[in-house]
């Protein structure tokens, strides 16, 4: 049935008048400029059909046209009928096509203000498209994003242009504060920042995906990090308006059985970072090899040494072996094998030989410096120490506190220890479950015999009776679990003095690792001279960005922290040369050589808790 007529004529017309103000600022200036011309004609032809315009000086002759223009002045400007003269009628005629002016004019002004503004709080929001290409899209926020931007900063150093667009479910001006804050120097790269969420479709598209570089996905700080990924990587690899090339996506993933469903939904698109199992790994081998999470950051981060995979002609035909001498300003430690041919091949036998199309890996400060010469010669082979490695034998570990990283630490632990090796974990806070998932993970290990105790681990009481075993490792993990990263912090280096404190009265000796959250807090942490510290989130965010910038990276550091691939060991230099004599690195490489080991650099001891100088 027809309802229209039910309503007045005077309600449908202020209906229609109000849903064309709705329309927004183009509308209303197109409706202010019909008006206006409406007035202005109106009067116009008024005053042509009246004849007011004659017997008047300035007016009279005047056609059409003329009049109209005369009329529109005295609309946009009010003091243009100052000098208007005639009979009252005429005068009227332009007083009247004045005031019109007036009112339109000043609603003008502030609708064009208005649309200004409301323009400057749509950029301000972050809604507005990128039209950048090339660039580094970083899909979420968290602490990580900081350590993310700036390595990607320091590896954009040599491009005049580059750009960084972060999209996120924040306000864009906050983004772009705490990134200043935390970021004062940007080099040549620029950041942008866009408000959305990137699991759907319209906010992905304002950072302009399909034109980008790479994609770094974040997971965010929640119960259920993975499923964010997870519609991440779905909305990029299934948009509609997506590009034809495969994406270099990098993703983090927190739990081990999410891999395989983000595999797939990346349609294996994206290289996956699993950072709980990867801090794990790093803690395993840092707690029985201080120093070692060091020596990942300066392979990890752009302002160190960094691994390149090189190639020249020269070097095929050759054998692996006789190649380490060959760098000096590098260090070759593997072999790409040629294209589809095989695995990285990190200190492959020595007798391996370079084929054609094989890449060397080489860990170089720069790629300019990568050059192979003749080496010089001076092997002082009278200083090589021939030793045998001391068979491994059962030992204890202490491992304090407890977050969804330490499962993972003691899976990869129970690979790298002798059978009947112990295992002491003390954790405050959650009660029967944490106990519950101890104790199930305890079960699955096979090299450790696992006890638990339910403890305040910064209680010196209960800090004095557990260290009178004899633990000769200390492994100290963060709550991030239960507490913001200060906090944490602040616990781990309590627990941690009252550690040095315990090991100084006793005169004891044992080496002592410390998980930290914010890479800040590891200054304060130096008074209390721990053997190393794994800032966990910064790792991750250097593996993420090294993968971000060169994907073929992802099968080396797999290598790297496979307990079945080739690991990097920090070892004492006297199993390798005699001590107390002066010798240079080329007689340490044949030492390492003739072990069928590869030795990639040094570290000096007396450095190790100097920040300035990177920890020796």
């Amino acid at each position: 049935m027809n309802t229209t007529n039910r309503h007045p004529f005077s309600a449908r017309l202020r209906y229609a008048f109000d849903n064309y103000m709705a329309k927004g600022t183009i509308a209303l200036i197109f409706g202010l400029f019909v008006l206006s011309l409406l007035i202005i004609l109106a009067v116009t032809i008024g005053v042509l059909i009246s004849g007011l315009k004659d017997g008047f000086a300035e007016t009279e002759g005047l056609d059409f046209a003329e009049l109209f223009w005369r009329s529109l002045l005295r609309t946009l400007d009010p003091g243009t009928m100052g000098g208007d003269t005639g009979n009252v009628a005429f005068v009227l005629s332009m007083l009247l096509v004045t005031l019109g002016g007036i009112f339109i004019v000043a609603t003008l002004i502030g609708v064009i203000s208005s649309g200004i503004e409301g323009k400057l709080d749509e950029l301000r929001k972050g809604h507005s498209k990128v039209l950048e290409s090339n660039h580094t899209v970083i899909l979420g926020w968290t602490r990580q994003v900081f350590d993310i931007i700036g390595e990607i900063v320091l590896a954009n150093e040599n491009q005049k242009r580059a750009h960084v667009v972060v999209l996120a479910d924040r306000d864009k001006v906050e983004m772009e504060e705490e990134i200043r804050q935390r970021i004062p120097d940007t080099k040549t790269t620029r950041i942008i920042c866009r408000s959305g969420s990137p699991i759907e479709l319209g906010d992905l598209a304002t950072a302009n995906v399909p034109a980008s570089r790479s994609v770094i996905i974040l997971a965010p700080e929640n119960e259920d990090p993975d499923t964010e990924v997870i519609k991440t990587l779905l909305a990029i690899t299934n948009d509609p308006a997506r590009r034809p090339e495969p994406y270099r996506i990098v993703a983090e993933i927190r739990e081990p059985r999410n891999v395989n469903v983000a595999r797939l939904a990346s349609g294996g698109e994206a290289q996956l970072v699993l950072g709980g199992e990867l801090i794990g790994r790093i803690a395993a081998q840092t707690c029985r090899q201080p120093g070692l999470s060091v020596v990942y950051q300066d392979l990890l981060d752009f302002g160190g040494d960094e691994m390149y995979f090189w190639s020249s002609p020269e070097m095929v035909g050759r054998k692996f072996g006789d190649c380490l001498a060959l760098f000096r300003r590098s260090s070759l430690i593997g072999i790409i094998p040629a294209q589809g041919t095989g695995a990285p091949q990190l200190n492959p036998p020595m007798d391996r030989v370079i084929a054609e199309g094989d890449r060397l890996v080489v860990v170089s400060a720069d790629d300019d410096m990568i050059a192979s010469e003749d080496p010089p010669g001076g092997i002082r082979e009278d200083l090589i120490v021939v030793r045998d490695q001391a068979p491994q034998t059962p030992d204890a570990t202490l491992v304090l506190g407890w977050n969804s990283r330490t499962a993972g630490l003691l899976m990869e632990l129970d690979k790298y220890v002798a059978p009947g090796s112990r295992l002491m974990v003390i954790a405050q806070g959650g009660g029967a479950d944490l106990a519950s998932e101890v104790e199930a993970v305890g079960r699955r290990l096979t090299n450790l015999k696992l006890t638990y105790r339910a403890a305040d681990t910064t209680d010196r009481q209960v800090l004095d009776e557990v260290t009178a075993d004899d633990y000769g490792h200390v492994v100290v993990m963060s709550y991030s679990d239960y507490y913001d990263e200060q906090r944490a912090d602040a616990k781990t280096l309590v627990t941690l003095l009252h550690l040095r404190d315990i090991e100084s009265n006793r005169g004891e000796s044992y080496t002592i690792v410390s998980e930290m959250l914010d890479v800040r807090n590891r200054a304060l942490a130096a008074v209390t001279r721990a053997d190393d510290f794994i800032v966990s989130g910064k790792l991750v965010s250097l593996m993420m960005s090294q993968f971000s910038e060169n994907a073929e990276l992802f099968d080396v550091f797999t290598d790297i922290f496979d307990p079945e691939g080739a690991e990097i060991y920090l070892k004492p230099v006297g199993d390798y040369v005699a001590v107390g004599q002066p010798v240079n690195f080329y007689t340490v490489v044949e030492a390492a050589r003739r072990r069928g080991e590869t030795a990639l650099g040094y570290r000096k001891t007396s450095e190790s808790n100097d920040a300035s100088k990177a920890y020796g």
